[in-house]
This record gives C-alpha cells, structure tokens and sequence, in this order.
C-alpha cells in the first residue's frame, strides 16, 4: 500500500474478467450526473441525436493489486479531434480501490454489494440506508478468439474542473457476448432503462495496468523493469 493511505500506488497491476456493453442513448436522455462528468473543454461525442455510452462488469481477480468487482458506465467524449471514454458511475466492493480511484485519477467511485454467478448472472446493489438493485445482467459468451489482442487507452476525468487524462494498457481474449440488462428505473443509471445495447463484447483473461507507468513501486522499480 501506498505510504499514509490505504490504497497501492499507481500504476495497478490489474488482471479478471470484463463484460462491456456498447449503447446508443438519445441526447435528451443524458442526466445532469454524466453531464457533470464531462471534463472542461470537452463535450459527449454525438452520432446524429445520440451519444454513446458504455457499461461494463469487471471481476479484477487472483494476480491484480486488489481484488474486487466493479460496475461502471462511460460516456465517450470529444476533446479536440480526439475521443476518449469519460467515467460517469462506478461502483466497487473495495474500499481502497474506491479511495484509490478517487485520489490517483479522479474516478468517482462508489461503494456497492455484487452478486455474481460464474459466467452468468450478475447483480450490484447501493450501499447505505434505502440502497436498492442498481443493475442486473445475465450473461453469455458465445466465441472467444483463441489469441491475445493489445489495447492502450486514455481515460480522461474531471479533477476540480482540470482535466486528468489517465493511462491504461493491456492485452485480452476479445469475446462476442450476449448480455440481458435490468436497470432500475429509480436508480442512478435508470437513463438506460427501457433501452438495449447495441452490442456487448468480452474481454477475457484481460492483464492491465491502469495508471502512470513510470511510477516506482514498492522495490524501488518502475513497473516497466
């Protein structure tokens, strides 16, 4: 862990299971909370009337810098001539990587409770007082690429109205997916409610690393040595 906190420090070593579902959402629908997300500088990327977001199940699992499950929704922004995914809501069943998150890269994370049933059905429920369901999904892999693809990305957040760009690379199985989505109406993603994903695509036996790449680890040695 990182010296005087309670989370490791960047960059995280990450590795699981990650289910993303790709949407098309008129602009109409978009609330205040993904409006506020939206990094100065940059605006929702729009195709004709509609924005396009992503939701994504993610189990970070044995041989990542914490283990945990998250349920995330992003929202793709335009910043200049180039597009970037933007965090909007994030729920996560850790509490360092909710206070890692939010002090490394400005992700807002939240806390919530996960059930999930190997390779199918998963559920995340709020935390606290009046907490309710706030996504179900059942799921299913239908094929799986038998090689390993490389992806690098930017996740570009807000941080006291700066932006912080963040980077991300890594390597996975691409998969095709079926995913069945409830959302609660009430809930913080109930924008989605009534809407289906255009497509869902997994990434298999994903291995990342999240965050600056340069910065020395506990031994002393940057993560690339």
């Amino acid at each position: 862990m990182q010296a005087g906190h309670s989370y490791p420090p960047e960059p995280w070593p990450l590795r699981g299971q990650a289910h993303v579902s790709l949407w098309r959402v008129p602009a109409r629908r978009l609330p205040a909370a993904v409006q506020r997300a939206v990094p100065r500088g940059a605006t929702p990327a729009r195709f004709g009337r509609s924005a396009v977001l992503a939701t994504a199940w993610v189990s970070y699992q044995r041989g990542s810098v914490l283990e945990y499950e998250e349920l995330m929704c992003t929202v793709l922004v335009r910043r200049g001539r180039r597009l970037f995914p933007t965090i909007s809501h994030i729920w996560v069943d850790s509490a360092a990587s909710r206070d890692g998150g939010r002090a490394l890269w400005a992700i807002p994370k939240e806390l919530a409770s996960f059930e999930v049933t190997p390779g199918a059905r998963r559920r995340a429920r709020e935390v606290g007082p009046g907490a309710g369901v706030l996504a179900t999904t059942d799921l299913d892999v239908l094929a799986t690429l038998p090689f390993r693809v490389p992806f690098t990305l930017g996740v570009l957040q807000s941080r006291s109205s700066t932006p912080q760009l963040s980077r991300v690379r890594g390597s996975a199985r691409p998969a095709l997916s079926r995913a069945r989505w409830s959302v609660e109406h009430a809930g913080p993603l109930g924008f989605l409610s009534g809407l289906r994903p255009l497509a869902t695509v997994s990434m298999r036996d994903f291995r990342m690393w999240f965050g600056a790449l340069d910065t020395p680890n506990a031994s002393g040695r940057s993560a690339g040595q």
